[in-house]
C-alpha cells in the first residue's frame, strides 16, 4: 500500500503519462463542459429557412416569404400547446388558477429554444420540480403533464439545433435527474421511464436527420470540389493534347525549314555570299527554335522527360538576339546603363524572354519599324524598356491574340515586379518593366597588414 501511494505521488503529470481510460474520461468531461456549461445562455437565434431550398423553392414567391419562418411557427405552436395542456390539467383538477399558471414556465422554455437553446434546456430541467408542485402533483411524479411535453420538445429542438453529442448529454442529464427524483421523492408512479424512452426515440430520430443533413451538405461540397478538379483535369489534358499536336506540327515544319535552308544554296549556281549567309542564318534560327520547342513542350509530352543540359539564355545573349532580329528586317538599337552585374538566373531568363517577346511583337505588329532596347542596371533592381515606332512599308501587320503580353506580365508578377505596356503617342508601342533585385552585399575588406620597415626589423635599435 505504501509503495502504491509512493508511485502515485511520483508519477509525472504530463498528458503522455496518463492512462487511456483517464484521457477518455477527461475528453468526455471536456465535451460536457463545452456542450452544456460553456456559455449556455449565449444568444443563438434560429435562422429562417432558405427560400431557395428544395422544399420552399416550389412555392410561389408570395408564400415563400412567409414559409421561411415555418420552424419558428412550429416552436411557438408547441409553446402554445404546452399552455393548453396545463389549462386542461387545471380544469380536470377543479380549475385552479395555479395549475393553469404552471404551464407558463414550460411554455417559456419551449419558446426560448429559438434564441438560447442550451439555456432553455437548463430552465426546463431546473423548473421541473417547481412546475410539478404547482401543477398539483407534489411529490407524486417528477414531471407534470405540461412539463413532460415541454421537456420533450425542448430536447428535440436543442438536438436539432446543436450536434448529436449535445443530445446525448441532455438525455444523460435528464436520466440522472429522473433517477434522483425517483429515489428521493418516493414516487409511487414515476414517469422517468416513459420520459427516457420517448425522449430517446425523439433524439434518435432528430440525430439521424441531423447527421443525414450534414452528410448531404458534405457530399454536396465534395461533389463540387470533385467537379472543379474534374474540369481542371480536363483542361490540363486538353492543353497537353494541344501541346503535343503543336510540338508535332511545328517541329515537322521547322525541320523542313532547316533542311531546305541547308540545301537551298546548292540549287543555285555560284550563289552570292549574302545569300549563303542568309540561308545559314535561317537554318541556325530554325534549329535553335526547334531545340527550344522540344525543351519546353517535351515536359508535357512525357512524364519522365529530362531537360537537356544546354544553359538557358541570359542578358549576355541579347547581342545575338538583336542580330537575329536585325537580319529579320527590324532595325533595333541597344542601350545599357549602369554597372553591369550578374543577376539571379530567374531574373536573367525572364528579362531575356521579355525582350525577345517584345521584339517578336514588333516584328509581327510593326513591320519595317525601328525599335530600341534599353537595359538599366540600378541599385534596387533591373529596368527594361522596349519601344518601337509605327509600322512602315507595304507589309501588313499580323494579328495577335495578346498571349505575349500576358506571358510577360506573368513573368514580372512572378518576380514581384511592375510592368506597363501600351501604345505611344506616335503610333508605336512601348513595354516598360522593373524587376526588384536585392543589392549585392559588399565584399569584406581585407585586414590591414603592417609591413615591416627597416626600423621595425627585430634586432635593430629603436
Amino acid at each position: 500500500m505504501t509503495e502504491t501511494q509512493t508511485q502515485t505521488q511520483t508519477m509525472p503529470t504530463g498528458a503522455k503519462s496518463r492512462s487511456p481510460e483517464y484521457r477518455l474520461a477527461a475528453g468526455a468531461l471536456s465535451g460536457l463542459r463545452q456542450d452544456l456549461f460553456k456559455d449556455p445562455f449565449a444568444y443563438r437565434p434560429l435562422p429562417p429557412w432558405s427560400p431557395d431550398g428544395p422544399l420552399l423553392g416550389r412555392l410561389p414567391e408570395r408564400l415563400r416569404r412567409y414559409a421561411v419562418w415555418t420552424p419558428h411557427a412550429v416552436v411557438l405552436g408547441a409553446a402554445f400547446f404546452t399552455l393548453l395542456i396545463a389549462f386542461a390539467a387545471g380544469d380536470s383538477m377543479g380549475g385552479d388558477v395555479i395549475h393553469t399558471l404552471s404551464g407558463f414556465v414550460p411554455a417559456l422554455a419551449v419558446a426560448m429554444t429559438l434564441i438560447r437553446p442550451v439555456g432553455a434546456w437548463w430552465i426546463s430541467l431546473v423548473s421541473t420540480p417547481f412546475v410539478a408542485v404547482m401543477g398539483g402533483d407534489g411529490f407524486g411524479a417528477p414531471w407534470a403533464p405540461a412539463g413532460f411535453f415541454a421537456h420533450l420538445v425542448v430536447m428535440t429542438v436543442v438536438a436539432a439545433r446543436t450536434r448529436p453529442r449535445t443530445a446525448a448529454w441532455m438525455w444523460a442529464g435528464t436520466a440522472a435527474f429522473g433517477f434522483f427524483a425517483s429515489v428521493f421523492w418516493y414516487s409511487m408512479d414515476p414517469d422517468t421511464a416513459p420520459m427516457l424512452f420517448v425522449s430517446a426515440l425523439a433524439l434518435l430520430v432528430t440525430t439521424s436527420v441531423h447527421i443525414r443533413r450534414e452528410a448531404k451538405v458534405e457530399m454536396t461540397a465534395q461533389r463540387q470540389v470533385t467537379a472543379v478538379e474534374r474540369d481542371r483535369r480536363t483542361l490540363l489534358e486538353e492543353r497537353t493534347n494541344i501541346a503535343r499536336e503543336l510540338h508535332d506540327v511545328v517541329a515537322h515544319h521547322m525541320s523542313v525549314v532547316a533542311i531546305q535552308a541547308e540545301a537551298a544554296p546548292y540549287r543555285v549556281e555560284n550563289p552570292p555570299p549574302e545569300l549563303e549567309q542568309a540561308f545559314v542564318t535561317i537554318r541556325e534560327n530554325a534549329v535553335a527554335a526547334l531545340t527550344e520547342l522540344r525543351r519546353v513542350l517535351g515536359v508535357v509530352r512525357a512524364e519522365d522527360y529530362e531537360a537537356p543540359d544546354a544553359p538557358q539564355p541570359t542578358l549576355a545573349d541579347l547581342g545575338r538576339l538583336l542580330e537575329n532580329v536585325r537580319e529579320a528586317g527590324l532595325r533595333v538599337g541597344q542601350t545599357v546603363t549602369g554597372a553591369v552585374r550578374d543577376l539571379p538566373q530567374g531574373v536573367e531568363l525572364s528579362a531575356y524572354r521579355i525582350v525577345q517577346e517584345a521584339l517578336s511583337n514588333a516584328l509581327r505588329h510593326a513591320p519595317g519599324a525601328e525599335a530600341r532596347v534599353e537595359v538599366s542596371y540600378v541599385l534596387g533592381g533591373l529596368g527594361l524598356r522596349i519601344v518601337n515606332g509605327p509600322p512602315t512599308g507595304l507589309v501588313k501587320p499580323s494579328p495577335g491574340a495578346g498571349h505575349g503580353i500576358t506571358g510577360m506580365r506573368e513573368r514580372i508578377a512572378m518576380l514581384s515586379g511592375e510592368m506597363t505596356a501600351g501604345p505611344t503617342a506616335d503610333g508605336g508601342y512601348e513595354v516598360a518593366a522593373f524587376v526588384p533585385v536585392a543589392a549585392p552585399e559588399p565584399a569584406p575588406e581585407p585586414e590591414a597588414t603592417t609591413k615591416a620597415t627597416a626600423t621595425d626589423r627585430p634586432g635593430d635599435p629603436a
